[in-house]
């Protein structure tokens, strides 16, 4: 059972993620995903410069005239989630932290995916994969994943990216749209994965971050938490040095990122959890449509 803070917590987001995908998102999402298969839709009378492989060979023989298969694209997407769990999402310094910013932007991309009649899943992953909710439709099992998005506790609180997509690559065998939503805080290289995934799959990156990640500020000595190893440090952030230092890791691991979505053709976005995500998510759908 939910308690009463947890049950406000996802009515909260249901109405506004329900008002977003409603008001703001309702033709960007349908332009953006398209469907990818093709569905048989009906036969026809056979016209000249028909390809000869789509005759219907039994509507043929019955009519004694050639009829031909018409088929039309299939709207229906498999939608996936893939959220990062680990130690490090529960980092905030301003209003919400990572957790709270991703269960709000999940929330709304499973509100608009269910408006279009899609199904949604939902692969939560640390450095394995701690729970695996099967894709299905209908408010109810959205209201379930809001739930899990706020108050799943994960086993581990380390990180592996790669592991988890490579998961997800073969446990869905149907094509399908993932949103892999994390703050990419992850040593290892996880090119090879993003690229196969990105090939049997649609991928989408949204990385989540905190404004003190990419500057730190001049208060003197910080007590900073390993939120993944469990280990306190102090830094003097009084020292030019050292935040020259955090700085440029911040640059070194943008870049990096940078170049890994490039290089396995993957659509993405960074945002900030003290900025408005509703501008930086309908400037990705329009990038795509």
């Amino acid at each position: 059972m939910m308690n009463e803070e947890l049950l406000q917590q996802v009515r909260k987001i249901e109405i506004k993620a329900r008002g977003l995908s409603n008001n703001v998102f309702a033709g960007e999402y349908h332009s953006a995903f398209k469907g990818r298969g093709m569905a048989f839709s009906e036969v026809r009378e056979y016209q000249y410069g028909d390809d000869i492989r789509d005759i219907d060979w039994n509507v043929t023989a019955r009519f004694s005239t050639p009829y031909v298969k018409v088929y039309e694209e299939e709207r229906e997407l498999t939608v996936v989630l893939l959220v990062d769990v680990s130690g490090s999402q529960d980092f905030g310094t301003i209003s919400k932290t990572k957790r709270q910013m991703t269960a709000e932007i999940a929330a709304t991309i499973a509100f608009s995916a269910i408006q279009n009649n899609d199904k949604v899943g939902v692969i939560f992953f640390s450095d394995k994969v701690e729970k695996f909710i099967p894709p299905k439709k209908g408010r109810k099992h959205i209201l379930l994943i809001i739930r899990e998005l706020l108050n799943f506790q994960p086993e581990s609180r380390r990180t592996d990216i790669g592991m988890a997509i490579e998961f997800m690559t073969n446990a869905i065998k149907k094509r399908c749209t993932v949103f892999l939503l994390s703050d990419f805080e992850d040593t290892k290289d996880f090119h090879n994965e993003l690229t196969i995934s990105n090939r049997r799959h649609d991928m989408v990156a949204i990385q989540l971050y905190d404004q003190r990640l990419e500057e730190l500020p001049n208060v003197g000595i910080i007590k900073m938490r390993d939120s993944e190893l469990g280990e306190d440090i102090y830094i003097d952030s009084s020292s030019a040095r050292v935040r020259r230092a955090h700085a440029q890791w911040w640059q070194n691991m943008q870049a990096r990122l940078r170049q890994m979505f490039t290089m396995s053709g993957i659509d993405n976005v960074s945002i900030r959890t003290d900025e408005d995500y509703v501008k930086a998510l309908i400037g990705l759908f329009k990038k795509r449509s």
